[in-house]
């Protein structure tokens, strides 16, 4: 009795060097489990903060970006390389996210028209308490900061500014003209430079606060020693 015949996936690339994105998607179209594992674990940092610069909610970014993976696995037929492969995934990722906020009816126009329109909210979220507590970490205030942003300066500047993707790849992600990118990201950077110096300046006013404890404790021992000389 002939034994059934098993699938026979390649082998796993070789430790010698970085095998590319083009030979994983070969692989991947053969159904390679490892294949499917590296571009995932290579690219998911990427895809988060392509993610993250729409949606807020941890378990809808990861929902979002498993999507992503299944949508851009299932259809690499349409995969034509006329772009790099994270350029392709990523626009998944992004149309993904913006299908998610649409749904809910808080769509933010991603279109040019809308810069002037949302310049004037970058510092609105600011102002929250714990956004004023002293003592964060700068990594926080500068994500804090970007989260508050509006969506069209958020995604350029955490993909061109944080990811470091180029100008073509973000155009090509957020479906617009390279020189949106490049206007964008000046007005970007521009904004959170505002918002981190009023940020800062506020939290400069209680830089080396004394403090209630320590006050507490200097008058409650000066007046020991006061009440000690009568």
């Amino acid at each position: 009795m002939t034994a059934p015949a098993r699938e026979v996936f390649p082998s796993p690339p070789s430790r010698g060097r970085e095998v590319s994105d083009e030979e994983l998607i070969d692989r991947a179209r053969l159904n390679d489990p490892v294949a499917f594992e590296l571009l995932m674990r290579r690219h998911n940092q990427r895809l988060y903060r392509v993610v993250r610069s729409v949606l807020r909610e941890p378990a809808e970014i990861e929902d979002v970006i498993q999507q992503a993976y299944l949508s851009a696995f299932q259809h690499l037929d349409q995969f034509q390389g006329a772009a790099r492969w994270s350029t392709w995934l990523c626009r998944i990722a992004m149309n993904e996210a913006l299908a998610r906020v649409r749904q809910r009816g808080r769509f933010v126009s991603m279109d040019v028209g809308s810069d002037e329109r949302t310049a004037s909210m970058s510092r609105d979220g600011m102002r929250d308490p714990e956004s004023s507590a002293v003592g964060r970490e700068v990594g926080d205030l500068v994500e804090h900061a970007i989260d508050n942003m509006p969506g069209i300066y958020r995604s350029v500047l955490l993909m061109r500014g944080v990811e470091g993707m180029t100008t073509a790849e973000t155009a090509a992600v957020l479906d617009v003209e390279p020189e949106v990118v490049k206007t964008r990201l000046h007005r970007a950077r521009a904004t959170l430079r505002s918002i981190l110096e009023d940020e800062l300046g506020e939290r400069m006013k209680n830089a080396y606060s004394f403090g209630n404890e320590r006050c507490d404790r200097v008058v409650a021992a000066v007046l020991a020693q006061l009440s000690l000389r009568r």
